[in-house]
């Protein structure tokens, strides 16, 4: 609810406005002298002001500075009927939004408040907007695993409910967030991103919330914080694994009521904020050993989202080599070699996109010559001990499944014993499993019945290389 401040020093004209601006919807206040009503512009920051210029105690001119100083980005209405066009002039020029001559006409009050209400809604969206629209959000790749995460993301984007983005550090969860909020019905509202791992925990409430005047030492003024910021539109919490339990609860409450009491405050604020969290935690396994909430997991696992660490989708990795060396090298393109690009395609990138992204920008930089070599990526990822037959593993995985695959010819017959025969069928099964799943073990090992973990040990058992 919006709230407006009225300031004059007749009882009619503030009952009056009091009454036909409750009407429309608002929340209103109403003083009579200038130095009780900057009192409450400070600790109430209501939406916008209507300003008698005639006051009894202090010169409305010198009350309307006060506030521009204290906070320009609240609209301060002008009303009198003492005064001429120069001094219309004169505060619009200060900072004023509008002037208004009594007797008032009602109508035009109320179109002036929703217009000015408005103004500053737009303009201070455009100021959030324009600092978190910086970056490229597209997803790059044509894996299987990133054309479901792309289909899912568009049948996601449009609902209102709560997600949550699972995977590794360096795997693009923000990027997914920002995709989200990008194909959402709430796009032209702001994108508010906020780590929770990177803020201490004295001043992460404060930060989520916002905090009044006085609220504790150095708040001089209020401040909105990131959930009010982000009405209408969407809220990033990054790392939410890594908050702690007390701060948990209070999300948990807002995500329940949709409303919440900025540190300091005693009033509620409501909101309509869409929530997306991300972690690169086990949260089920948090919620075991105590650190995470239980319910706070099921109200933002609405949604689930898990992405997939690049060493499970090498096939995108020309892909994504060629869009960053299309973006950061501006005047000449830089060229790499088959053995360089098989280097690359067979490192393991526990750093994920985010690592390759920085290799490739690194390369762009400092690489004279215009062309990647093998030996510069070695050299680049300290890799020590590296053959070209490291590069084709994955086709070794292919030949094998061709080796067993035709069971009527002496299917395994070159097998000494029981044992290496399973061992040879197990091999192949779980080649031909990754090979259906385009090589992501999180997907075989849910479609084979196993875990992650298992799976992982096996393959490693059975020399099978991704």
């Amino acid at each position: 609810m919006k709230l407006i401040l009225v300031i004059d020093d007749e009882e009619s004209i503030r009952k009056s406005l009091e009454g036909i601006l409750t009407d429309e919807g608002y929340k209103v206040i109403s003083e009579g002298t200038g130095e009780s009503g900057l009192k409450a512009f400070n600790e109430k920051s209501p939406n916008a002001v209507l300003l008698d210029i005639w006051l009894p105690d202090r010169d409305g001119v010198s009350i309307l500075n006060d506030m521009v100083k204290a906070n320009k980005n609240i609209p301060v209405i002008m009303i009198s009927g003492h005064s001429d066009i120069n001094t219309a002039i004169k505060t619009i020029k200060m900072g004023a939004y509008d002037f208004i001559e009594k007797p008032l006409s009602l109508d035009r009050v109320l179109i002036t408040v929703e217009n000015a209400i408005k103004f500053n809604s737009v303009s201070e969206k455009k100021t959030i907007m324009a600092s978190n629209l910086s970056g490229d959000f597209e997803l790059i790749g044509e894996s299987h695993s990133i054309k479901s995460l792309k289909e899912k993301i568009s049948k996601a984007a449009p609902l209102g409910a709560s997600v949550l983005i699972t995977g590794e550090n360096g795997t693009g969860k923000e990027m997914v967030a920002r995709a989200l909020h990008l194909s959402s019905l709430r796009k032209e509202e702001p994108f508010i991103a906020i780590n929770c791992a990177a803020i201490p925990e004295e001043l992460i409430e404060s930060e989520i919330f916002g905090y009044e005047k006085g609220a504790f030492t150095g708040a001089n003024s209020k401040k909105k914080g990131k959930f009010e910021l982000a009405d209408g539109g969407t809220l990033f919490l990054d790392e939410i694994g890594d908050m702690s339990l007390r701060m948990q609860s209070k999300i948990l409450r807002v995500l329940q009521d949709n409303k919440f009491q900025r540190v300091g405050g005693e009033t509620e604020v409501e909101v309509d904020t869409r929530v997306i969290a991300a972690t690169n935690k086990d949260l089920e396994k948090e919620i075991t050993l105590g650190r995470f909430r239980n319910d706070l997991f099921y109200r933002l696992n609405v949604i689930p989202f898990f992405i997939p660490p690049l060493r499970e989708r090498r096939d995108d990795i020309p892909l994504l080599i060629d869009y960053f060396i299309k973006s950061f090298s501006k005047a000449q393109v830089l060229e790499i070699d088959e053995p360089a690009m098989n280097a690359l395609k067979s490192y393991d990138w526990p750093g994920n996109v985010r690592e390759l992204k920085n290799i490739i920008e690194r390369f762009s930089i400092f690489n004279s010559q215009n062309k990647i070599t093998e030996e510069d990526v070695l050299n680049e990822l300290k890799i020590k001990n590296y053959s070209h037959k490291d590069s084709i593993n994955h086709d070794k995985n292919k030949n094998d499944i061709g080796k067993y695959s035709d069971i009527d010819k002496g299917f395994f017959t070159d097998a000494g014993s029981f044992k290496e025969a399973k061992e040879a069928f197990e091999r192949v099964y779980l080649i031909n499993k990754l090979k259906e799943n385009n090589n992501n073990i999180t997907k075989t090992a849910e479609n084979i019945g196993m875990s992650r973990r298992n799976l992982q040990k096996r393959m490693i058992r059975l020399k099978i290389n991704q």
